[in-house]
């Protein structure tokens, strides 16, 4: 039995990872799926978000989490945005969780922002079209109606058009905050990256130039789209559990 902590992207919370959480637990699992700190909040609250922040709340959920399970392995995810987040929260406490899991997610070196790393990639039209500003600049939001077939087009109708609702919004700080990240804590997690090979939110390609620029992950490759928790849960399921350490080496 191991523990998992899911963190969820831009837009989203954590109901995101329903599909994938359900089935984590048919195998025995543990999960915590939760929803970020001032997602959808108003112009105060999303000014309140900072990307340390966010990173502290996941590394408590880990904590709290690996001492419920007495010490038994944590893996902590992050999807798409949740890759900053994780990043950040390994360095401020690597004791906290054993391994770290990149669902098409931002894995990006020290030093980088997301911001700074959209400057590194081909452009993306489609997606940067679904996103207006919010609360004063404080935060953004995309249109559900238009968001589809960027976010989800190989996934299940029935389960995009539930989704996609809950849509909200999202802080801006910390995409614009760059990562402070160090070999010795950070560094000293095995990594998994799962690639999926049909997105159109962070193309492949830009996932790939992440795996150049912080070299050292473990990839798996998903014939998914940028939800592969609706797309291909059962693989991805098999991913999250791959990642478990086996033992003192892995770890």
């Amino acid at each position: 039995m191991a523990g998992f902590v899911l963190i969820h992207g831009s837009w989203h919370g954590g109901w995101c990872f329903d599909e994938v959480a359900a089935r984590l637990r048919a195998a025995g699992h543990v999960v915590r799926a939760p929803t970020l700190p001032g997602m959808g909040g108003d112009e105060a609250e999303l000014c309140a978000v900072t990307l340390q922040g966010w990173a502290d709340f996941a590394a408590q959920q880990s904590a709290e989490l690996k001492a419920e399970l007495h010490g038994a392995p944590v893996v902590l995810a992050g999807h798409s945005r949740g890759g900053l987040v994780i990043s950040q929260a390994a360095e401020t406490d690597p004791a906290a969780m054993d391994a770290l899991v990149y669902i098409c997610a931002m894995m990006l070196p020290d030093g980088m922002s997301r911001a700074a790393f959209k400057q590194l990639e081909e452009p993306t039209p489609d997606f940067d079209a679904l996103i207006s500003p919010v609360a004063g600049g404080a935060g953004t939001v995309v249109d559900p109606a238009r968001a589809g077939p960027v976010f989800a087009q190989l996934s299940p109708p029935a389960l995009v058009a539930a989704a996609l609702p809950r849509l909200q919004a999202e802080p801006h700080g910390p995409r614009a905050t760059a990562l402070r990240l160090t070999a010795a804590r950070w560094g000293s997690l095995p990594r998994t990256y799962v690639e999926t090979l049909h997105d159109r939110t962070i193309p492949i390609a830009s996932q790939r130039l992440m795996q150049e620029l912080s070299p050292g992950a473990r990839v798996v490759t998903l014939d998914a789209d940028h939800s592969p928790y609706l797309s291909a849960p059962e693989a991805l399921t098999a991913a999250l559990i791959a990642a478990i350490p086996q033992g003192p080496g892995d770890a």
